[in-house]
């Protein structure tokens, strides 16, 4: 049996097993990590390995022709194979309106460049990044801000690279 999200507009999402994604994506693509919210886009990007995420940017957003011009201005260059994008389940891991949310916007980015989207559970990744940033960098509140959405896409991202790793 095949498991899909189904959008507000009725689109259905599909839900890929790891196997699914690494006979779907081509090798030697990077991969792209999101954190996705109401007020920001995190960035991130994988290697071509698949081995090591690197956050790359937080997007501000204003609308969603900007948040795509502004991650299109991120990934120019590269060889994108796929997105992934966290997905914030609820503690008991049902689907909540952000978790709707997230999943809509992210099956747009990705459709808006033709490529698949992924889903990996979120569940505490920003508070994660956000004491790491604290305790181990001492970084300030504002700097904080400018780095934490795109630290959390690329603990995403790196979470699930650890899961595919061969």
């Amino acid at each position: 049996m095949k498991v899909s999200f189904t959008m507000t507009d009725g689109k259905n999402i599909p839900v890929f097993s790891l196997i699914e994604f690494q006979n779907a994506v081509k090798r030697g693509t990077s991969l792209v990590g999101l954190d996705i919210g109401t007020k920001t886009v995190g960035l991130a990007v994988s290697d071509t390995l698949w081995m090591t995420a690197t956050p790359l940017k937080t997007v501000f957003r204003k609308s969603f022709q900007y948040d795509l011009d502004c991650i299109a201005q991120q990934l120019k260059g590269r060889d994108i194979g796929a997105f992934v994008s966290g997905l914030p389940l609820q503690t008991d891991g049902t689907l909540g309106s952000q978790a709707q949310y997230t999943l809509e916007q992210a099956q747009k980015i990705a459709d808006a460049f033709g490529k698949s989207v992924y889903f990996q559970d979120e569940r505490y990744s920003s508070a994660a990044v956000e004491r790491t940033m604290i305790d181990a960098y001492d970084m300030s509140r504002k700097k904080r801000k400018e780095k934490l959405d795109a630290g959390a896409a690329a603990f995403i991202l790196q979470t699930f690279l650890d899961r595919i790793a061969v």
